[in-house]
């Protein structure tokens, strides 16, 4: 079965403003995410990529632009599935707010059971982004071959549900699982399990250098600005 490349998307707007975004339109790449975008072709440029498939949000599909523009032969399919979680009446307000909201302990700890107020439950969220996955894979071996490679741009708690689906791992682990803007996460599928064979690789180490601040005890929401 094929490879999947996930890709998160550049930094937005939205995550240097540190807003959880979700659907809100309008959240753009700021300017590093737009420098991180025009990179990616370059760092995918040995790999031969069969199928775009990207979220329908204004920041994932500023992030494949470029890709798009290197590969002319290609073009992006929409695909609602992989859009960000549904966070309801918490989207488009401050993380620094929410986080005494008493839902945030449960989305912290215990995400399976957590549900956004007027939105979606992240058990839901992972259920439609796995179903998508399925789905894409199929129709990429049918189309392509087993040994295919195909992309989907995408958001951070997308993107970790999908790892820890593949990894088996309960939905309330995944706060485990960390990527970075324009970070790239394969997962390599196969009849019998899927393998995670890169997790959030930005290319360089820069994220793991000591911060200013120390790091928080806490999952950022949404996925987080990354490295500054």
């Amino acid at each position: 079965m094929p490879t999947l490349l996930l890709v998160r998307h550049g930094r937005s707007t939205a995550n240097t403003a540190g807003l959880l975004a979700g659907w809100t339109p309008g959240v753009a790449l700021d300017e590093r995410g737009l420098a991180q975008a025009a990179a990616l072709p370059g760092r995918l440029a040995g790999l031969p990529v069969h199928e775009i498939v990207t979220s329908p949000l204004q920041r994932c599909r500023e992030t494949i632009r470029p890709l798009l523009d290197a590969r002319p032969e290609l073009t992006a399919h929409t695909e609602e599935r992989i859009g960000e979680c549904h966070y309801g009446d918490w989207s488009g307000r401050k993380l620094a707010e929410l986080k005494d909201e008493p839902l945030m302990e449960v989305v912290q700890a215990h995400p399976s059971a957590a549900a956004f107020p007027g939105g979606e439950s992240m058990r839901a969220m992972q259920t439609r982004a796995a179903e998508a996955v399925r789905e894409w894979n199929a129709r990429v071996e049918r189309d392509h071959g087993a040994d295919a490679v195909y992309l989907m741009c995408s958001h951070g708690d997308i993107i970790k549900s999908l790892v820890a689906d593949a990894l088996g791992l309960h939905l309330d682990l995944f706060q485990r699982i960390s990527v970075e803007p324009c970070s790239i996460t394969a997962i390599r599928y196969t009849r019998l399990r899927p393998f995670l064979v890169r997790l959030g690789d930005t290319g360089d180490l820069a994220s793991l250098a000591p911060r200013a601040e120390p790091p928080s005890d806490q999952a950022t929401v949404g996925g987080g600005a990354g490295a500054p």
